[in-house]
């Protein structure tokens, strides 16, 4: 009787020979020598029949496994992903679709036999294991530290993409959710820890397939991390995890909030050494550049302005997201604005607590010109930010008129501290009425006021070079912030009198609380640079 090996039963020949005992004490040149001996010389030597007889071995384990053919095709084929490109023959990979000119419809057929062997040769042909096996393979490749990083991560992504089905869209199109686990997990394992060894979109699909699947929490934390370094390169589209079944909000925040966290830390500049049983701080420079902070800052920007839209986002999730990135300084807060705008849209519900919270995150001085704009006619700010930004617009005009720059006037400085000394203030709530939202009529106002403002400086600003010249423009731009104030409904009930009614003595109350009679308190100092943040 004659039997024919070949890579599909050899396996199966071994396994039944070494049951049958047909070893060499038994007669020389018995069936085991043989198999051996084809294995050796024929089937290892080939990069195609080496999967076909890991693939067959499968089905013959365990003792495929005890006589070691499954561990001596693992190391075969790691051998040969390995190789020098410029000994590998091209045919070697079976599995790809072949070149017009490898068809023979190219009549230059010397172009195949001159193309450039890719190091990732390998890579398609190893996506038709199943993942135990996978495992080891890449395991034994690595572990010969011949490859790339970078070669090691693109096999990773070409099997996720084949082996998960509606991997490339985001999601996972399966019942077998344990199967597919252990997939993902295994995957996330074998990643390359070095930074920018796989792209930033694969690992975003890669969490978003570990959320589905649920997969463990230290597969989770490994590619938050992985994203964390390489933050700078995501849009906004591929932070918007959605959130997990049976959850309120829409979207995934808390891990966003994980990832910027893991980028941030990236920056520290201090580092623990252990020296004579001592802990010893080691200081170092930052390794991010400020370009890639500003870029993450604006990518949460414009995240938070998308998350905003979902009316189950709670108040305190919005708020720590923002200041995860309140460290990273930016020219303009257009964005944080557009964001804090679209929430106070969704939710008008919210507190005036909440509503001072939110607004205390961004920096009116940073606004744009269209953003000021847009914020002295917006309804749902409260008053306090308004007439800030109102203030900070004239004096960016001023400065840009050359006329001086009036200091902040002492009352109105109170009011945006928070500072109400005034002993006839204590009896009121100012912070109630001035936390109030404008109405329509009263921002058309205070634009009025504060134009008139503007014109002052302007026409003061020919002569900025006489010293009286100057206070008196400075004089006269406090008595229009006095009459700005003074001629609202909601800041006489502020300064009014203990007890008084809100229009009886407005007018004394709002001049003695706005400005000092002593010339000291109202002299411009232009060269002190303050800063007025929201409180």
């Amino acid at each position: 009787m004659t039997v024919t090996l070949n890579a599909y039963n050899v396996v199966t020949a071994r396994c039944a020979a070494e049951y049958l005992e047909m070893y060499e004490t038994i007669e020389k040149g018995n069936l085991i020598y043989k198999i051996d001996v084809f294995l050796n010389s024929s089937i290892f030597r080939s990069w195609k029949d080496s999967i076909i007889v890991l693939q067959a071995a499968k089905s013959m384990l365990p003792l495929s496994e005890e006589l070691k053919v499954v561990s001596l095709c693992i190391d075969a084929i790691a051998t040969k992903a390995c190789y020098d490109v410029s000994k590998v023959d091209w045919s070697y990979t079976y599995n790809r679709r072949k070149l017009p000119e490898e068809n023979g419809n190219d009549p230059n057929s010397e172009g195949a036999r001159n193309r450039a062997v890719p190091k990732d040769w390998w890579v398609e042909d190893l996506c038709e294991l199943e993942i135990d096996i996978y495992k080891r393979v890449i395991m034994n490749i690595k572990s010969k530290g011949m490859l790339s990083n970078e070669v090691i991560g693109g096999a990773l992504k070409a099997y996720s993409y084949r082996r998960l089905p509606g991997f490339s869209k985001g999601v996972i199109h399966s019942e077998d959710v344990v199967k597919y686990r252990s997939t993902v997990d295994t995957i996330v394992w074998l990643l390359p820890a070095e930074k920018r060894s796989v792209s930033f979109s694969f690992l975003l699909k890669l969490l978003k397939a570990a959320i589905i699947v649920d997969s463990g929490e230290m597969a989770k934390e490994q590619l938050v991390r992985l994203i964390g370094l390489q933050l700078e390169e995501a849009s906004v589209n591929d932070l918007l995890i959605r959130a997990a079944e049976g959850e309120d909000v829409m979207y995934d925040v808390d891990t966003v909030q994980k990832i910027v966290k893991e980028f941030l830390m990236q920056d520290q500049n201090a580092e623990f050494e252990s020296e004579e049983n001592e802990i010893q701080e080691i200081r170092r420079p930052g390794i991010l550049t400020d370009a890639s902070k500003l870029m993450v800052a604006k990518l949460i920007d414009a995240y938070l302005a998308e998350i905003a839209k979902d009316p189950n986002l709670p108040l305190s999730k919005f708020v720590d997201l923002a200041e995860t990135v309140s460290c990273i300084s930016r020219p303009a807060h257009d964005g944080l604005y557009r964001a804090i705008d679209m929430y106070l849209k969704e939710h008008p519900g919210i507190s005036k607590s909440e509503r001072k919270r939110i607004c205390k995150l961004m920096d009116c001085k940073k606004l744009s010109v269209d953003a000021c704009m847009h914020a002295v006619q917006n309804e749902r700010l409260p008053l306090r930010v308004v007439v800030q930004v109102l203030f900070f617009e004239q004096v960016r005009a001023a400065a840009s008129s050359g006329s001086s720059t009036p200091d902040l006037p002492k009352g109105l400085k109170e009011l945006n501290t928070g500072s109400h000394g005034s002993s006839r203030s204590a009896a009121t709530n100012p912070e109630e009425d001035w936390d109030a939202v404008a109405t329509a009529e009263e921002l058309k106002a205070l634009k009025g006021e504060i134009a008139a403002l503007r014109l002052s400086n302007g026409v003061g600003g020919s002569d900025r070079n006489g010293g009286d010249s100057r206070n008196s423009v400075d004089k006269a731009a406090i008595t229009k912030m006095k009459g700005l104030l003074k001629s609202k409904r909601i800041f006489t009930k502020i300064w009014s009198s203990k007890g008084g009614a809100p229009g009886e003595n407005s007018g004394s109350d709002s001049s003695e609380s706005l400005g000092s009679a002593n010339p000291e308190e109202v002299k411009s100092t232009p060269s002190r640079n303050r800063r007025h943040s929201v409180s």
